[in-house]
């Protein structure tokens, strides 16, 4: 999970419509007035590589990813923002976001209410952190 993957991240976002579109309303509004949301996201196996962060912000009626890259805000809100965390394994067999979190496969700060309130698009997101080609290092 690289600087230049999370750009890449964020552009599968872009083109994925349930994401853009189905985020749109209560989900990207609830920002604390910043006008975008923060999503960190890592790989619990690799110990000695940073998170990357997505902003998504609302754009043309859609909730669009700004930005995708090396972290930017260290302090979270976790009232609106995100962080998840699991091991490469996981991320590639994650399944549903539901049954990911109540075993444990996935680790997650923030707003609970608002993402099972979008377990859907949710699921979606999940996709696209395997389906994103990345390279892993050799450890």
């Amino acid at each position: 999970m690289s600087p230049a993957w999370a750009k890449e991240l964020c552009t599968a976002w872009n083109n994925n419509p349930t994401l853009t579109e189905k985020l749109a309303g209560s989900w990207i509004k609830n920002n604390g007035g910043k006008g975008y949301k923060i999503m960190e996201v890592s790989d619990s196996s690799m110990k000695t590589t940073p998170p990357i962060q997505l902003e998504i912000a609302a754009k043309d009626g859609k909730a669009e990813c700004t930005y995708g890259g090396a972290v930017k805000v260290a302090d979270l809100n976790y009232n609106y923002d995100y962080k998840m965390w699991a091991t490469t394994h996981d991320w590639h067999h994650m399944g549903s976001p539901a049954m990911a979190m109540m075993f444990g496969r996935l680790n997650f700060k923030g707003p609970k209410m608002e993402a099972m309130e979008n377990m859907g698009p949710f699921s979606e997101f999940l996709k696209l952190v395997k389906e994103v080609p990345a390279t892993v290092p050799a450890s």
